[in-house]
């Protein structure tokens, strides 16, 4: 089983990445941005409750998120392995999902921290904002997702440090240097693709 976290700022290649570990490693990504976008685009009442924090750039609380991961890591799918990315973004959600993997008797096997300089995410994202129409990938709005993501979840870097689960990659360049980066840092940490 492979049980792994992708954490970095917005606009690292997160869900990029995600989706190419995910089908290198045979487990499913686990996006709750992914989630929450297609819960809005549906109308669902939980896209109702998320729109309004995600257009501002913020969270989407604590309750709500960690309602939809529990759900989610239930599944059949999750049993044998999955990819967060998104999750956790706040210290109560580390201690939600250790107490929920902790349950299962399991935990991260490990953390691949994206590293990317804030100007180059701000570029990226300015550029997917026109290319797919995110309302969240407005500059305005970007600079304060970075904001949120320095004082939020930029913490949870040192406690997964102190863990000794965290492997930090260089987030630039081709996305194929890329995923061959962190290829080789999971080998290297005694992860290897199936």
């Amino acid at each position: 089983m492979t049980r792994l976290l992708l954490i970095g700022p917005p606009g690292a290649g997160k869900g990029t990445q995600a989706a190419r570990l995910a089908e290198a490693y045979l487990i499913p990504a686990i996006s709750t941005g992914d989630i929450f976008r297609s819960n809005v685009k549906n109308e669902t009442e939980l896209g109702k409750k998320a729109k309004a924090y995600m257009d501002a750039g913020d969270n989407v609380p604590d309750s709500l998120t960690n309602d939809l991961i529990r759900h989610r890591l239930a599944e059949p799918d999750a049993q044998a392995g999955f990819l967060l990315d998104g999750y956790p973004r706040t210290e109560d959600q580390v201690r939600e999902l250790d107490d929920f993997l902790e349950g299962h008797g399991a935990a991260l096997d490990l953390v691949i921290e994206l590293v990317a300089d804030p100007d180059v995410v701000v570029a990226r994202l300015r550029k997917r904002a026109s290319e797919q129409g995110r309302s969240d990938d407005d500059e305005t709005v970007v600079r304060h997702r970075l904001d949120v993501y320095r004082q939020q979840t930029e913490p949870l870097i040192d406690v997964y440090d102190a863990r000794r689960v965290l492997v930090r990659v260089d987030a630039l360049g081709s996305i194929d240097d890329v995923t061959a980066r962190i290829v080789r840092a999971l080998a290297d940490r005694g992860v290897p693709q199936p």
